[in-house]
């Protein structure tokens, strides 16, 4: 939103990497015993199924109209002098950085519902996020929400749960996003989700109940952050445990996920950012050497493949 041109080098088409596959742009809206149903009435059977649909994204499916998208929220940064951002987890700490270094002459205002800022990690980390932000100028306000029901791109004052009114000239909302979970319902899989549409998994990451079905990622209901790392790891073990049972090997071969200390690394800025690490909470320049500068993009790009 601050830089789109960062944009042509993190939106990757799975054709680009995934060379050797067949790409199915389309909804799956069932799964059968051997094959899944998508939106536009195909049949696709299988012999091994992995699930990770992850959280539900209503942004553009093309690569063109993502561009566009990200250039249009960045016009909307452009031509306000102040700025509403609603919700303290990593995606809004992170605009809110990125506003405050490239546009320190805007008012920036975020706005959280919850008694401190990334709350998925420690007090420690919360705090000097808290206190980086402030320095900036930020003017950060918890404990509050404002109604997304009322909110209008003409609207420019704001009413929050707690009786202030914010005014800003534009708002950008960045609470987390439901599960791609409810189309489950109807499937095969619909006694394997739990009370909150959470796949449930055995430690190998087969779905309960499945010896040839896996899920990875955000739609599980592993005890642990939900973080893109994390379901890396997930996929990594699935694809190893895929070769295993493809083979005939015996369950007791297959690997097992375990979680782990939850580490966090949240960008504040070009060149600053908090790490948690297992015995030590670092803030500033370091864990923004680590990511603030790339974003992992390069990594990213260079384990798929592609030019990084």
């Amino acid at each position: 939103m601050v830089e789109p041109s960062f944009a042509e080098r993190s939106l990757i088409y799975h054709r680009d990497y995934l060379t050797d596959a067949t790409i199915v742009t389309s909804s799956a809206v069932n799964i059968t015993e051997h094959a899944v149903l998508t939106a536009d009435g195909k049949s696709l059977p299988y012999d091994y199924l992995v699930i990770a649909t992850g959280h539900a994204v209503t942004s553009p499916g093309s690569r063109s109209d993502r561009i566009k998208e990200f250039q249009r929220d960045n016009g909307k940064i452009e031509s306000s002098e102040s700025v509403l951002i609603i919700g303290g987890g990593p995606t809004g700490v992170e605009l809110a950085g990125e506003i405050a270094i490239d546009y320190p002459e805007k008012k920036v205002t975020l706005i959280h519902r919850g008694p401190r800022l990334l709350e998925f990690i420690g007090e420690k980390a919360s705090k000097k996020c808290l206190d980086w932000l402030t320095s900036k100028k930020v003017d950060v306000l918890l404990q509050q929400s404002v109604d997304l029901d009322s909110l209008s791109n003409t609207e420019k004052s704001y009413r929050t749960s707690g009786g202030e009114t914010v005014t800003a000239d534009s708002h950008f909302v960045c609470i987390g996003k439901p599960l791609s979970s409810s189309w489950l319902h109807d499937t095969i899989l619909k006694e394997s989700l739990d009370n909150k549409g959470k796949v449930m998994v055995e430690k190998d990451l087969r779905v309960k109940g499945y010896s040839n079905i896996f899920a990875i990622g955000d739609i599980t209901d592993i005890p642990e952050i939900k973080q893109g790392y994390l379901a890396q790891k997930h996929a990594l073990l699935v694809a190893k445990n895929l070769k295993l049972l493809i083979k005939g090997s015996p369950n007791s071969k297959f690997a097992t996920y375990s979680t782990g200390y939850p580490l966090a690394l949240v960008s504040l800025g070009r060149n600053e950012g908090i790490a948690q690490l297992p015995f030590v909470t670092l803030s500033g320049c370091l864990p923004g050497m680590i990511k603030s500068r790339d974003l992992f993009i390069g990594k990213t790009r260079k384990q798929m493949g592609l030019n990084a």
